[in-house]
């Protein structure tokens, strides 16, 4: 730790207000230590990061944290903040915040020696330690390990672990007293029983900070409750396997984790809880209690290779214990639509390019397994169009295949793949594709609940599921719903090659609306797998490009209109929202709507509105133009490849002037109430005066 941290990246007057404000407090110190070669690079990073999930920690810590190409060497700075900054925790703002990047390559050496900081933060000492040393060098000194007795002088033991928990004390203790391997104590009359054993796996998208922090935290709680746990950390510096012998004698489970759990079939057929990582690092003593009562109820998984407790599974159990049957749904299909999406930017912008290349008249083209010629720009052309459209023909088995893999996690693969498959042969098309996918979730998990003899489990996940399952799913696919939903995609698609001029126009306003709402949400994703959809065909319709050009130009409105306000109206805005605008002009030439969520998620009532009027200026106009897209994304980089290109830009430029100007007049709004209210509580007693008498100073 010694070198990655010294008294020059300790700021214990941190003035920031703002999370973002706070990062690039920290990363400049970084930069200027030749840590960091791209400021902005690596904060994008880091608001990348932060979007995937708030790093802020209960107990007053925020730990924003990523690994980055444009970090040189792994480096930690830490900053004071007096009045606190909001990182999201569920207590308050953050007084503690500790900036850690790692390089894009960091060894393990390095992220072992990070994942021991984040295992410190969770130890009540240390903390206080921090929040009494007045030195930074000192406080570096204390950070790397080196100033032991940094954390005896500090106001420990008022705050202490242990006289928060008093309450809970007595309990911990007995339980302590009740599993201990001592024989002599008189109430006992019989030899002790051993404790309650949990085996359980910590893992975040990062891998380094809140990985072993919720290590930590279940492991203190376990010492608390007299519980044995063996944690196995999947950070990234790998993971060490657990003993399969401890796993065997374990009499429970918890998987804490926000990406899937690797060789997760280990921990079958045990009381499982299965939750997101930050619920370890908060409430480790109810997980705890958690996994015991489903032990003693006697549930558990149903075999290897299946879902989490109760059908859950990565993608379903992201959220909060209670979720409704419409949340699981709109989280099973945004994962079919998240492993959709990259076949479709690669098939799309390849058929793009074909026809950039040799012209529309390129799909008639001979195969190039025949007929390629090196030297001949039509035959590279064919060759990429060729290879999107093989791209292409995977979206509708990929997206049913995933989502039933979000519903039962591995097993569902197999019969949505072969779902999904099915759809296209029968001509049902993208509802064909997410019907198949639901129906084989849902098959496998009536699968996995048969009780079954645990000699046949080994069997399960590798032959019985997979053939039971594929033969249902292919059987209601070809006898019973498919032919129906071929006919729904039918109509759907002749309604849509009918549209034409308000009902064209409303159509496209619609989606407008629809693009700016969540920016890059489910929503978002709702519209855009609508227009892909339709241009996921050989020969996609007029109206189907339609739609996908006023997809694609409501899509890049919001980040390049915030870009453009923070021009004309700096002084609105704040220096990070300023510096937020100066990239949102890149994110939103290229259509990418998440551009904007900084500037929504500081001020959602003024900027999300105006975006959708905005957006749906656009898409009414883009469809009123007759502008048409074969490409399913690209933003600016496609306009060669659109139809009616000048009036398609015109439509951009429109919404982009509308969700400014409406953006400038509310936060101006805003600005003249909150001057106005100062000033009136400022003139509240001095209007009694008489003229010339000396008004009191008000802060």
């Amino acid at each position: 730790m010694s070198d990655m941290i010294d008294a020059d990246l300790v700021d214990l007057d941190l003035s920031a207000g703002t999370k973002e404000a706070a990062a690039r407090a920290l990363a400049e110190r970084m930069a200027a230590r030749g840590r960091v070669t791209d400021l902005e690079g690596f904060l994008a990073d880091v608001a990348a990061r932060e979007a995937q999930m708030p790093t802020g920690l209960d107990g007053g810590i925020g730990i924003p944290h990523c690994r980055s190409e444009h970090v040189t060497e792994p480096t930690l700075a830490f900053g004071r903040s007096a009045r606190g900054i909001d990182f999201g925790a569920a207590d308050g703002p953050a007084d503690l915040v500790f900036l850690i990047a790692a390089p894009a390559g960091a060894d393990d050496a390095h992220l072992t020696i990070l994942s021991s900081l984040a295992r410190q933060l969770m130890n009540a000492e240390f903390t206080d330690a921090l929040r009494a040393v007045d030195d930074p060098a000192r406080a570096a000194a204390l950070i790397r390990g080196e100033d032991q007795a940094a954390g005896a002088e500090g106001p420990v033991e008022p705050a202490s672990a242990g006289d928060e928990d008093s309450v809970a004390a007595p309990a911990a203790a007995s339980a302590g007293a009740a599993t201990a391997p001592t024989a002599g104590e008189p109430e006992q009359p019989a030899a002790p029983e051993r404790p309650f054993r949990i085996v359980a796996v910590t893992s975040c998208p990062t891998g380094i900070a809140h990985t072993y922090m919720a290590a930590e935290s279940l492991e203190n709680a376990g010492r608390e409750e007299g519980v044995e746990i063996v944690v196995e950390t999947q950070g990234s510096a790998g993971f060490e396997r657990l003993d399969p012998a401890v796993i065997e004698a374990a009499d429970g489970v918890i998987l804490a984790h926000d990406v899937p759990v690797r060789e997760k079939d280990r921990f079958a057929g045990k009381p499982t809880v299965d939750t997101g990582v930050k619920a370890a690092v908060n409430r480790p003593g109810e997980l705890i209690g958690e996994v015991r009562a489903k032990a003693a109820r006697g549930e558990t998984t149903a075999a290897a290779g299946s879902a989490g407790p109760d059908g859950a599974t990565p993608v379903e159990r992201g959220g909060e214990p209670g979720e409704g049957y419409g949340t699981k749904l709109r989280k099973w299909l945004m994962s079919g639509v998240s492993y959709m999406v990259p076949f479709v930017a690669a098939g799309g912008l390849l058929i793009a390019l074909g026809f950039a290349i040799g012209g529309y008249e390129i799909d008639k083209a001979p195969s190039v397994t025949d007929h390629f010629a090196w030297a001949q720009a039509d035959s590279w052309a064919a060759l990429f169009f060729q290879i999107g459209g093989v791209a292409f023909a995977f979206l509708v088995p990929v997206l049913a295949g995933y989502i039933a893999y979000g519903m039962a996690d591995r097993p569902g693969l197999v019969p949505g793949f072969v779902g999904g498959s099915i759809a296209l042969t029968v001509n049902a098309g993208f509802l064909g594709g997410l019907a198949a996918g639901l129906i084989s979730g849902a098959v496998v998990l009536a699968v996995q609940r048969v009780r079954i003899p645990k000699a046949l489990r080994g069997i399960m996940p590798v032959v019985v599921i997979p053939l039971i399952s594929a033969a249902v799913v292919g059987f209601l696919m070809f006898v019973v719903i498919g032919k129906p939903i071929a006919s729904a995609q039918e109509a759907m698609t002749d309604w849509l090659d009918g549209l034409s001029g308000a009902n064209a126009v409303l159509l496209g306003a619609l989606l407008g609306l629809m693009m700016c709402f969540d920016l890059g949400g489910p929503v978002n994703k709702v519209a855009y797998t609508f227009a892909t959809a339709g241009i996921a065909v050989s020969d996609p319709s007029d109206s189907a490009m339609k739609i996908m050009a006023a997809v694609m130009a409501a899509g890049m409105v919001p980040p390049l209109a915030m870009a453009l306000a923070t021009t004309v109206r700096a002084r609105l805005f704040n220096a990070a929202e300023r510096e937020n605008g100066k990239a949102a002009w890149v994110l939103g030439a290229s259509f990418i709507s998440e551009g904007a969520i900084p500037f929504a998620a500081a001020d959602p009532l003024r900027v999300i509105p105006s975006s959708m009027v905005g957006g749906a200026v656009t898409g009414a106009l883009s469809m009123a133009f007759d502008a048409t897209l074969r490409a399913p994304h690209g933003g600016i980089f496609v306009v060669p490849l659109i139809g009616n290109p000048l009036l398609y830009l015109v439509a951009v430029a429109a919404g982009v002037c509308v969700t400014t100007a409406l953006v400038i007049v509310l936060k101006g709004l805003r600005k003249q109430a909150r001057d106005s209210a100062v000033q009136a509580a400022g003139d509240a007693d001095p209007s009694t005066a008489a003229p010339g008498a000396k008004q009191p100073v008000t802060a």
